[in-house]
């Protein structure tokens, strides 16, 4: 499989001099973390570095399944590699729990190899690892190469996740039992996180809503966040001027930390329209949705998307699939082919012919190229971070349905400090929803999101470009982790 993998994305190698900067970077198999990090990577591609991403075989397969592959050819010193990951199991728990056992000793070979192959690339001097995948770390201890994590999550969803031991030894959770869920025991006022100011327990990541103390992807998360301290760095993908009482906040607690968000803006500076075209998409795109969004007048569609790991019940479905066609405006919806949980996403037919001509439905799309769309006048999203950073940055309102992990902790910030949202709560109602779509788009309260969405917009575009404090933080990132001597960590 890696044979077959390195020659569909090869490219001619030569001789690279040894003292090149080379990183690898390693994301978690989920498009939610391997899209930031990619970005990342072309970043740091375009200033000079000899890039290593390396894929699980799972995900690296449905990439090559999704794209032409002539189009996904390696620049010069950007290649790809995987790691095993043979699993039909795709839960994030299972995931969780098999990676680190399946992973360590390929990686440690990997990382070897590349070492030892002084005509293809340079040692490697600097790993960048996903946040939530710790494990490499002893891999990288063990053979002496500095490593930083990349938390994909908000910095405000970072450090909720440094304070889920404090809530279990608060007795705040696991919870008494499943009617907490209900009787408003998730509305207990949190007030003691360090940063963060009219918390309730509902606005922690979701993994604290169990009433099992073993829970394990609680005591994962736990686990390894704590280890965010071993690093020799931590990266966030957002921009001090959202974040900064929590970013100030997290100064004392863990090493460095470098904003670098919002990635997309970040990536407009970049010259190189080949380095730019590299993606990784693990569904096919559908390819009309933006003849059909430039046919839409300015600020009319709704876009839909509930991200890559969502899942809902077919009768959720139905009920979103009501409510936005009552709302009598344009959407963009993407549904993909495991929306609906263990069954095909189902709608009725009178659905689509109600809104045949205003509609249209899609399995996939790159959303850095919907959202920046004149044509896009409000998300409904599942306020994953990507989605909502993304959002912001393109003066986009918000209607915000969170799943799961820390997509509460998002929701509750884009709706209360950001102002740039409203949430649609978990019972999903034809009729609220319809009611906060016609808020959304011409509402009172749309009105004002949008307002303040444009004026976020302004500080991303702000700390994004030369100067700014987000261009400055990678500049400073560079050079004080990525280009010191392995002996100085």
């Amino acid at each position: 499989m890696q044979t077959e993998n390195r020659e569909i994305m090869g490219r001619e190698m030569a001789a690279v001099p040894s003292t090149k900067p080379h990183v690898v970077l390693i994301p978690f198999p989920a498009q939610g973390h391997i899209n930031p990090l990619l970005k990342l990577a072309k970043l740091l591609h375009a200033r000079g570095f000899h890039i290593t991403f390396v894929n699980t075989e799972y995900s690296q397969k449905r990439m090559l399944q999704s794209h032409d592959p002539s189009t996904l050819r390696s620049l010069d010193d950007f290649r790809f590699e995987t790691l095993p990951d043979d699993y039909e199991n795709r839960t994030t728990g299972f995931l969780c729990y098999s990676i680190p056992k399946l992973c360590l000793a390929p990686l440690r070979d990997l990382l070897r190899k590349l070492n030892n192959s002084p005509t293809e690339c340079p040692p490697v001097t600097c790993i960048i690892t996903d946040g939530v995948m710790s494990f490499t770390l002893d891999v990288a201890n063990e053979l002496g190469i500095p490593a930083m994590f990349f938390w994909t999550t908000s910095a405000c969803g970072f450090m909720a996740y440094l304070h889920n031991q404090h809530l279990i030894d608060r007795g705040l959770t696991p919870l008494k039992g499943l009617s907490n869920l209900s009787d408003g025991y998730l509305d207990t006022k949190v007030d003691w996180v360090p940063g963060m100011s009219d918390m309730r327990l509902r606005d922690f990541p979701s993994w604290i809503r169990t009433t099992d103390g073993n829970d394990y992807m609680l005591h994962f998360n736990i686990y390894e966040v704590q280890r965010a301290s071993m690093a020799a760095a931590v990266i966030l993908n957002t921009f001090d001027e959202l974040e900064r009482p929590v970013l100030e906040a997290l100064a004392p607690i863990v090493p460095p930390v470098y904003t670098v968000g919002p990635l997309d803006l970040l990536l407009h500076e970049i010259p190189n329209p080949r380095l730019k075209s590299i993606n990784i998409n693990l569904w096919k795109e559908d390819e009309s949705y933006l003849e059909w969004l430039d046919q839409r007048e300015p600020g009319s569609v709704v876009y839909v998307n509930f991200g890559s790991l969502a899942v809902m019940t077919n009768d959720q479905l139905i009920e979103f699939a009501w409510g936005l066609a009552r709302s009598n405006y344009h959407f963009l919806w993407i549904i993909r082919p495991d929306l609906v949980k263990g069954d095909d996403a189902v709608l009725p037919q009178e659905f689509l012919t109600e809104t045949k001509g205003r509609a249209l439905l899609a399995s996939w799309c790159q959303q850095d190229a919907v959202l920046p769309h004149p044509s896009i006048g409000g998300f409904l999203t599942h306020s994953g971070w990507n989605s909502t950073l993304e959002s912001i940055s393109n003066g986009v309102p918000m209607l915000c349905w969170p799943f799961f992990a820390e997509q509460p902790t998002n929701c509750k910030y884009a709706c209360i400090d950001w102002g740039v949202a409203m949430e649609i709560h978990n019972v999903v109602n034809r009729d609220e929803v319809e009611r906060m779509v016609r808020e959304l788009m011409g509402g009172e309260k749309g009105k004002e999101m949008r307002r303040r969405a444009l004026e976020w917009k302004e500080k991303a575009v702000g700390a994004a470009k030369a100067g700014g404090s987000s261009f400055m933080n990678l500049e400073r990132m560079v050079k004080e982790v990525l280009l010191l001597p392995k002996n100085d960590f």
